[in-house]
């Protein structure tokens, strides 16, 4: 018996065996059914579903940067220009998921260093947050991009950007302005003329592994090119205007100064110079102030400058003979005692103009309507802006619609007194006078066709004043704004500034204003100095030999003949 219910135990324990197999077997089935009906819905029924998740984890749409037009002079010389950098960002989950930022590893050290984080600070930042972007560095040099790369971290990525850079630094800095980090123009040119300088931007599809390494060129959409900028200014002009003002407001301790020099034939602006400046490749603790483009922000009493256009008024009106002397002797209108500095009994035009007889051109202006010189001074530009889109822009004041006139506001009116005029409007006022009538708008961009114009003041009168200006004897200060083998025509001047009152205040403003040559008329320029303080003050001592220094080198720059013996120079003051 008992063998018996030995073989039945063992037949009752393969039963069993065998029945776990089955149920293996079984278990193992079912899971390589589902697996396979999981691969046919993921692959057959809903394959983009897969498909589309893996993108999300590899592909990536990536901003191509399309460089900022180019900035440059009327032949060609870069005044600003876009250098290709790198900006540098982490993906703290993906450094977390390899140990975090180890302070004691090299690697780190040196890219805590590149950056201009210190490591400490560089770990505690992204070792503790759940962020999956941090920039730590913007517009690095391609150079130390590479380097960086070289210390193969993982979860450090690069973008391409790019950096503004000036050539020519202070000397045209108010006016090309700078761009901002983002490359926006943020002063100057680069903000008026952004959009032109700005192209639209293309797009790059990438696949990355997971290192974040592009493994993959999927597609680039191509973006729209930006566009260059020629600029009328000469950059060789402009570094000199911009030298000549800087030294003369350094040596007359004033506040500022600015030198403006148009084409007469074209109406384009050549030079356009303020000091003191900035250099706009390093701005670190610049100020407001600094960034003013004085040459247009900055408008001020003309003075003196305007009696030509007086005399012209007169001229054109019948209001004065060529050949009359008038009587300028001091004398009284509203009870205010108008006289000259050096008093003289009578003065022919040219006289006036010659001495610059506050007496003389008043009593020219009474003679004639209020409404007539206002005219006139419009039309040449003063109180009008320039329509040039140049940031900060200041209209100035003309007294266009005012109903009633004293004898005395009509009086000091014809010296220069009750308008403001910025730099560059009087320089296009001279423009006008030098042109012999005809006013050429302005222009800041280079001008390839001739500029007809439009003619505004009487071309005879207008070139008997020129005359008159050119060919007075020189006596005083009005020699220092000579230019030795030129004629030239140009008037100094001093005027008190206005306080922030209203009223005028012991502060002055030195400045010359004219043409050359006097006997084909090319250039105008106008020089201003702010408020000097070195103990000297008037437009002949002050601003006349800047004019000199300035217009001296333009006609020698620009290989214009010279007309003139250089020992015997005629110029009025």
């Amino acid at each position: 018996m008992k063998p018996e219910k030995k073989f039945k135990r063992q037949e009752k324990k393969s039963f069993f065996t065998e029945w776990r197999f089955y149920i293996v077997y079984g278990f193992i089935f079912v899971a390589m059914f589902g697996l396979a009906v999981k691969l046919a819905l993921l692959q057959i029924v809903d394959p983009d579903r897969l498909i589309a998740e893996g993108d999300k984890r590899s592909i990536r749409h990536q901003e191509v940067e399309v460089p900022r037009g180019m900035i440059t002079d009327r032949s060609g010389r870069a005044l600003a220009v876009s250098v290709p950098m790198e900006d540098v960002w982490v993906d703290p989950k993906v450094i977390q998921q390899k140990g975090g930022v180890d302070v004691n590893d090299s690697r780190w050290q040196a890219f805590a260093e590149s950056v201009g984080v210190p490591v400490h600070d560089l770990a505690q930042r992204l070792n503790n947050t759940s962020s999956r972007f941090v920039r730590l560095a913007r517009q690095i040099t391609p150079a130390m991009a590479n380097y960086i790369r070289q210390l193969k971290l993982t979860g450090v990525y690069f973008d391409g950007s790019s950096k503004r850079f000036y050539p020519a630094s202070e000397s045209v800095a108010q006016l090309i302005g700078f761009t901002d980090i983002e490359g926006k123009g943020a002063e100057g040119i680069e903000r008026s003329l952004n959009s032109w300088l700005t192209g639209e931007s293309g797009q790059r599809t990438v696949r990355r592994d997971r290192f974040g390494r592009v493994i993959e060129n999927l597609g680039q959409i191509d973006g729209e090119a930006a566009q260059d900028l020629v600029l009328s200014i000469d950059e060789r002009l402009q570094t000199l205007a911009y030298r000549e003002i800087s030294q003369a407001v350094a040596f007359n301790k004033a506040d500022s100064g600015t030198a403006v020099v148009v084409d007469i034939q074209t109406g384009e602006i050549l030079a356009m110079a303020t000091s003191p400046s900035y250099n706009p490749n390093n701005r670190i603790g610049i100020t407001g102030e600094l960034l003013r483009n004085r040459a247009v922000t900055d408008a001020f009493e003309p003075g003196s400058t305007v009696k030509p256009l007086v005399v012209i008024a007169a001229l054109e009106n019948k209001a004065v003979q060529p050949t009359e002397i008038i009587d300028t002797r001091p004398f009284y209108v509203n009870r205010y005692e108008v006289k000259d500095v050096s008093p003289q009994r009578q003065l022919s035009l040219e006289g006036i103009l010659q001495k610059s007889s506050n007496v003389g051109v008043s009593r020219l202006a009474l003679r004639m309507e209020p409404q007539t010189l206002v005219d006139y001074y419009s039309k040449v530009g003063l109180g009008q802006p320039t329509n040039l889109g140049l940031g900060g822009e200041s209209r100035g004041t003309i007294a266009a619609n005012r109903a009633r006139w004293s004898d005395i506001e009509r009086a000091t009116f014809a010296f220069g007194y009750g308008l403001m005029a910025t730099p560059l409007q009087l320089a296009r006022a001279y423009a006008t006078i030098g042109s012999f009538g005809i006013y050429r708008p302005l222009s800041i961009t280079r001008v390839d066709e001739p500029v007809p114009g439009v003619r505004v003041l009487n071309e005879r009168i207008t070139r008997d004043v020129v005359k008159m200006m050119e060919s007075v004897a020189v006596s005083g200060g009005g020699v220092r704004a000579a230019v030795p083998g030129y004629s030239v025509a140009v008037k100094t001047g001093t005027a008190k500034k206005v306080g922030e009152s209203g009223k005028y205040i012991n502060e002055y403003i030195a400045y010359t204003a004219g043409i050359a040559p006097a006997s084909n008329p090319r250039y105008s320029l106008v020089v201003i100095i702010d408020n000097p303080k070195a103990g000297q003050y008037y437009g002949g001592t002050v601003s006349a030999p800047v004019f000199s220094h300035i217009m001296g080198g333009v006609l020698r720059t620009m290989n214009i003949e010279p007309d003139r013996q250089a020992e015997n120079p005629l110029i009025v003051h």
